[in-house]
């Protein structure tokens, strides 16, 4: 007589069921790594679809600007080939950009507002007329000079942010007062038809002297190393934490890319490029690490920071940003106190490369190149999208336009023209990606 012993069956199952679901884990788990291996050969497609897309919605950002650089080199060195690409005119074009690229810098944080500073300009020539004076005439180091001067256009940013902030003057109005009156101040400082000298040597070396060659090719080193270490760590922490993060040869491409833009402009410029081969003349002018710099602060100002992302909040929708508890008027003032700031170190670096500031400092074009460098590099006019580096790419835009219409010989009047038209295809292109945008909901 036999018994059936349900135990031993249970266990039998147990085991069956042990072993189909062990079976069924090394499947899920293999079609897992065959999905995500599908997913890592898709992802460089989709990243390339996506920024298509980005495209044809309007979200052009730097792509304008780097097109057009691209452009005036072909064209200039077609034109120009034994003059535009010598080694001495890369750096005469690397020192005539960084005035206007400074000042452009600064606007860039008002333009994010959706208001504008017509006083930078003349607010820089002001600034630099001070320290001039305190040189010259007071005697003083150039480094109370220079806190001096920038102590000046941060008072002047502060009276045009309180101004357009609490009581509420349109910001075109204001700035166009001091626009005036600050052309009438310099004026009376320098006196009429004056010029002052500046020959402190370390003001004169930041346009005119240039850094060892080793420490230039050290510094390029560094930023490499630094560009590179900070976006594979943010792709790294993106990448843990499951967030939207760009395919990691995207980022690799990407650093690949600036660092031979780096390594190749700090090539060229240390370059000997003495005229004659009795002296060497080489290495990076000191006022290029200057805008480096300031570069760097500003992107992680805007980028990295709460204040940054408040300025953008209150560029794209003010009333939006002051019922989520943003300080909208403490915002609009620090952007003018920023922008004057940096107006201040313009009017330096302007009157390093000059050795003298004239009454005219900072006028005539100055301002509407920093404008049309900062909208030509990608900064809406309309207030919420921009960023640091459209300065720098625009401002190398009108300094390479400058730069090739020189070597050519072109009449004044059509450097005006040409520079004038870049400026409104600029800000059509601005427009026109802007009503893109909002009929695509973005």
């Amino acid at each position: 007589m036999s018994t059936d012993i349900p135990g031993d069956d249970v266990a039998k199952g147990a085991d069956l069921t042990k072993n189909d679901l062990s079976e069924g884990s090394r499947a899920m788990t293999l079609a897992d790594s065959d999905f995500a291996t599908d997913r890592r050969e898709h992802d460089m497609r989709s990243a390339l679809l996506d920024y298509w897309h980005r495209i044809r919605a309007g979200e052009l950002g730097a792509l304008p600007a780097v097109l057009g650089l691209i452009s005036l080199v072909v064209l200039f060195t077609a034109l120009k080939p034994d003059t535009f690409l010598s080694k001495g005119n890369m750096a005469n074009l690397s020192v005539q950009a960084l005035p206007i690229t400074i000042l452009a810098m600064g606007l860039v944080f008002v333009l994010l507002l959706g208001e504008i500073d017509l006083a930078a300009g003349v607010a820089s020539g002001l600034c630099a007329a001070v320290l001039a004076k305190l040189i010259t005439d007071a005697g003083q180091p150039w480094y109370t000079a220079v806190l001096s001067g920038v102590a000046i256009g941060i008072v002047i940013g502060t009276s045009i942010g309180w101004l357009v902030s609490v009581l509420r003057i349109p910001s075109f109005v204001v700035t166009l007062a001091f626009f005036l009156g600050l052309q009438g101040v310099t004026l009376k400082l320098i006196g009429e038809g004056g010029t002052v000298p500046v020959r402190d040597e370390v003001i004169v070396a930041l346009s005119n002297k240039n850094m060892p060659i080793w420490l230039g090719w050290a510094l390029a080193g560094v930023c490499v190393a630094g560009y590179t270490a900070t976006q594979l760590l943010r792709w790294r922490r993106q990448h843990v934490r499951r967030l939207h993060s760009k395919p990691v040869e995207f980022v690799i491409a990407q650093c690949a890319v600036v660092a031979a833009a780096l390594l190749i402009s700090t090539y060229v410029l240390s370059l000997d490029r003495a005229p004659s081969p009795l002296i060497t003349l080489g290495g990076i002018p000191w006022g290029v690490p200057l805008v480096g710099a300031l570069l760097i602060v500003c992107t992680f100002v805007l980028g990295r920071t709460a204040y940054g992302r408040h300025i953008y909040a209150v560029g794209g929708n003010s009333e939006a940003a002051r019922r989520a508890g943003i300080n909208v008027t403490r915002i609009r003032i620090s952007v003018f106190m920023i922008a004057s700031g940096l107006a201040a170190v313009s009017g330096i670096v302007a009157a390093s490369r000059l050795n003298s500031v004239a009454t005219n400092a900072g006028g005539g074009n100055t301002l509407l190149y920093a404008v049309g460098a900062a909208v030509i590099g990608g900064t809406s006019l309309f207030g919420g999208r921009g960023k640091a580096r459209d300065a720098v790419l625009g401002g190398l835009v009108i300094a390479l336009i400058d730069n090739g219409l020189g070597l050519l010989g072109t009449s004044a009047y059509l450097s005006y023209l040409i520079t004038g038209l870049v400026l409104l295809l600029a800000a059509s292109i601005d427009a026109l990606a802007r009503r893109r945008r909002s009929s695509t909901g973005r």
